[in-house]
């Protein structure tokens, strides 16, 4: 029933398939059934930091690593450019305006850094 079938290229058209049926079931369970389900007060609060939360946990390595390690020292130029970028948002609370400080903080101290 098979023979005709090149199984190399086979398994990757059914692993793609799977995936498919297995991203979209996933996705529209709640789309489907959403209405049927009741989040409690407490969990819809606590689901709203889940952005944040994922934001922080893509950004903060970048930050802080350098190799396989650690970097808190003034050298880590993107630590220098968190910070600022951090207390630029406390100030003005405007994400647009921290991404674009950030990025010329970032910049700055990229060009000092080249010229010393």
């Amino acid at each position: 029933m098979f023979d005709g079938i090149d199984w190399g290229k086979a398994d990757v058209w059914i692993a793609i398939a799977v995936l498919v049926v297995a991203t979209a079931a996933t996705r529209s369970t709640f789309w489907l059934v959403g209405h049927h389900i009741t989040i409690p007060r407490r969990v819809g609060e606590m689901l709203r930091y889940a952005p944040a939360c994922a934001l922080a946990a893509i950004i903060a390595p970048d930050l802080l690593m350098e190799g396989q390690q650690l970097h808190f020292e003034l050298s880590n130029l993107k630590l220098l450019s968190g910070i600022a970028a951090t207390l630029f948002f406390v100030m003005r609370r405007n994400m647009l305006q921290t991404i674009v400080f950030g990025m010329l903080v970032f910049t700055g101290l990229r060009l000092l850094h080249v010229f010393q």
